[in-house]
């Protein structure tokens, strides 16, 4: 093989993300030459509405692997967030990248921390499981929808039409905007997303050459915490659709697993944690599922997807 070409979104982190992983590869084969199909896809057409009412995030990748399938394109490179925690068939997950910052981030021109918002205030946010959580904390907040690349966010949040706007910190330290971070959120205050602040590389399941050129870009702890935290959303049903929030760690061998499940307006808030070795994480993510739904995360399901806002 001494060619092949990445499928990538256009958008400036899309592109900074393929970039990457573009690098990487000649750095591991300078024989190899390597060119990035740029790409749009629907949710980046769509901006008028929000992802739980247009089909989730899922509508981020069909696009790059029609380019798979057709063999425009040899790789896919995603942010894992996005990914759908159940592959097409005939797909496959070849690597998940080493980690960027998992956290949610609260970027404002005026405060630093959330609790220093006045009632009435506008936080900004695309998604629902950031949204539920911020309602549950923070009642008298306001919470509306903010679709958009980073830059478009970042455009209205300086033009006022937000308070406050919460991003994936990973996105803008990606693209050399840390300073506009006023706090990272930490877990306890905003669970992330399941493989928030990773990066996966998608390919056709019977590209075996790919699978092996591709294995020495794989983070082995990333790719733990991440199969924990997919597995769980995964038994969950898990989507954009539903306010559901899934983050792991690892230490010393030993896979730590958070999740919880909630009502959009954060009236019910479920939550469970587990542990086990990180050889099980597939197994942790769905004890912390069943943990959940012993709770009674079904019914709570249930009712959000019969009611898509």
């Amino acid at each position: 093989m001494d060619k092949i070409v990445i499928a990538s979104r256009e958008s400036r982190l899309a592109m900074w993300q393929a970039e990457h992983i573009k690098a990487r590869l000649q750095t591991l084969y300078p024989h190899l030459s390597v060119d990035i199909l740029g790409m749009t896809t629907q949710g980046d057409q769509i901006l008028d509405k929000t992802l739980s009412k247009i089909g989730g995030k899922g509508l981020f990748v069909k696009e790059l692997e029609v380019a798979l399938a057709e063999g425009r394109a040899d790789l896919a490179v995603h942010s894992i967030k996005d990914v759908p925690m159940v592959l097409p068939e005939g797909f496959a997950l070849a690597a998940i990248c080493e980690r960027e910052d998992p956290r949610d981030a609260l970027v404002s021109a005026r405060y630093a921390d959330l609790s220093e918002l006045p009632d009435g205030a506008v936080v900004g946010t695309s998604s629902l499981r950031r949204e539920s959580q911020i309602r549950a904390r923070y009642p008298r907040l306001v919470v509306k929808p903010l679709r958009g690349n980073v830059q478009t966010r970042l455009r209205k949040l300086d033009d006022g039409e937000f308070d406050a706007i919460i991003l994936a910190a990973a996105g803008l330290k990606r693209l050399g905007l840390s300073e506009r971070i006023r706090k990272e959120l930490p877990p306890s205050e905003s669970l992330p997303a399941a493989g928030q602040g990773a990066l996966g590389i998608e390919i056709r399941a019977d590209r075996a050459d790919l699978m092996q050129l591709l294995a020495p870009l794989n983070h082995a702890a990333t790719h733990s915490c991440v199969s924990a935290e997919r597995a769980l959303a995964r038994e969950l049903g898990g989507s954009c659709q539903v306010p559901l929030g899934a983050f792991a760690t690892l230490n010393e061998g030993t896979l730590a697993l958070g999740g919880f499940v909630a009502s959009p307006d954060g009236s019910v808030m479920l939550t469970a944690n587990a542990s086990a070795p990180a050889d099980y994480a597939d197994a942790l993510g769905r004890a912390v599922a069943k943990k959940l739904l012993d709770d009674g995360a079904g019914p709570l399901i249930e009712a959000v997807l019969a009611d898509p806002r």
